[in-house]
């Protein structure tokens, strides 16, 4: 569009320059014509025979739309105004050429043409010229053509904003892949030095990261290998150990919790992109209630209305799920029952499937609920007595990213209280 309006102001600018520049030569083209035709009609009246005058005058309006008329004294005529032809510096070059006494008219006895005076041997006489002999081209035709060069420029300029921004676009939806954790094909490194050097760059910073995941999976793959077998063997030697219950119990609690820490670690720094396919959310409910329903600190209640097919990976959504659940079932207990509510419902809106997981604990202030997705972030004042790394959510977060989701939190409206939880998936 800037373009565009470059275009049409260039062109306007344009017109009204070449309008000016014209405008000198063009009047003297056009006085040059009248006088031309003045000067050659009062030579072949004057040296012609009498006798055939009358003929001459006759050819000359039939052929040449030239009409010669006595003047009278009480002729009535009109002076130029706003005639296109007859401008001032018009006016001025034909008396310039012709004298200063000759009069020129627009309209003689109510007959339009351009009239100009002139005299032969003590008589007066009026020389009618037809407009169409200066016609020029009308404004419609100067409007079409101004138009028909505009939309072809537009159309170039469009063309070479699209060559231009192609290479950007390309860019830019490689960026978006990454950022949903895809693994776009390297940029080409051709084309203008700028945006070769920046695919070049977005190449090197792709590589970084690729190597980045992978010492990542490394350093993990042993981080898990050397902190879990230790552990396993302190659980062993827990059991084994002449102590009382109670403080064994405790012991395997600790290293348990240890164990899932771990575990929340792992989850959080997985890497790579999981392959989706359709799920039925409202199935994969269906079948994980059995599991929750052996914690006897949780109740589970479902709502469907039928199959909800979303575009994930399966495993992935039951991780999500786990979480939600043990989310709730840890900071959602009731302080007389010692029992978690827990809603999960399934239902599909336009192009969305959603998983919802609600609870009945005290909510979240509204200021934090966009940190809950923060690593490690957890809310004291509500939850010390919690257990855990503070990276349930932005577990769930990041599963989403990658299976091209998006999170929903919000408190459940008045009188009820709570946290409502909104896995939002893409709808098969």
């Amino acid at each position: 569009m800037l373009i565009a309006l470059l275009l049409a102001i260039s062109l306007g600018i344009w017109f009204q320059s070449y309008r000016l520049f014209e405008r000198a030569p063009r009047a003297q083209q056009i006085a040059m014509q009248v006088v031309s035709v003045v000067k050659l009609t009062r030579a072949a009246l004057l040296y012609s025979d009498p006798a055939r005058r009358r003929f001459l005058l006759l050819d000359l309006v039939q052929n040449e739309g030239i009409k010669v008329y006595p003047r009278e004294k009480d002729d009535d005529f009109a002076a130029p105004t706003a005639n296109p032809f007859l401008t001032q510096l018009v006016q001025q070059e034909i008396r310039g050429r012709l004298g200063e006494d000759t009069v020129i008219a627009t309209t003689v006895n109510d007959i339009p043409g351009v009239w100009v005076s002139f005299e032969i041997e003590g008589d007066d006489y009026w020389v009618a010229i037809s407009p169409e002999r200066f016609e020029r081209v009308p404004g419609i035709q100067w409007l079409w053509w101004s138009i028909a060069a505009l939309m072809l420029s537009i159309i170039g300029a469009a063309f070479i904003t699209a060559r231009v921004n192609y290479p950007l676009k390309r860019l830019a939806n490689a960026a978006r892949q990454i950022g949903s954790g895809g693994d776009p094909p390297p940029l080409r490194e051709q084309g203008a030095s700028e945006v070769a050097q920046a695919n070049r760059s977005f190449n090197q910073m792709v590589h970084d990261l690729r190597q980045l995941d992978d010492d990542r999976v490394v350093m993990l793959a042993g981080i898990s290998h050397d902190l879990r077998t230790p552990l396993t063997r302190l659980r062993l030697e827990t059991e084994m150990s002449p102590v009382d219950n109670v403080t064994r119990d405790a012991m395997i609690a600790d290293i348990e919790q240890m164990d899932a820490i771990i575990g929340q670690f792992l989850n959080y720094a997985r890497p790579g992109q999981e392959v989706v396919e359709p799920v039925d959310l409202s199935t994969l409910v269906q079948e994980s209630v059995g599991v929750y329903a052996a914690h006897d600190d949780v109740r589970i209640h479902v709502r469907s209305n039928g199959p909800v097919m979303a575009m994930a990976n399966r495993m992935e959504i039951q991780r999500i799920l786990d979480n939600l659940v043990e989310n709730a079932r840890r900071y959602a207990k009731d302080e007389e029952t010692g029992m978690a509510e827990v809603e999960i419902s399934t239902r599909v809106e336009d192009k969305d499937a959603l998983l919802v997981v609600a609870d009945n604990g005290m909510g979240v202030p509204d200021e934090e609920l966009s940190l809950l997705t923060r690593p490690f972030y957890r809310l004291d004042a509500a939850r010390s007595e919690a257990k855990g790394a503070g990276l349930g959510m932005s577990i769930v977060n990041r599963i989403l990213q990658r299976n091209g989701g998006r999170l929903v939190l919000a408190n459940r409206p008045a009188p009820k209280s709570g946290l409502v939880v909104s896995a939002i998936f893409r709808r098969a």
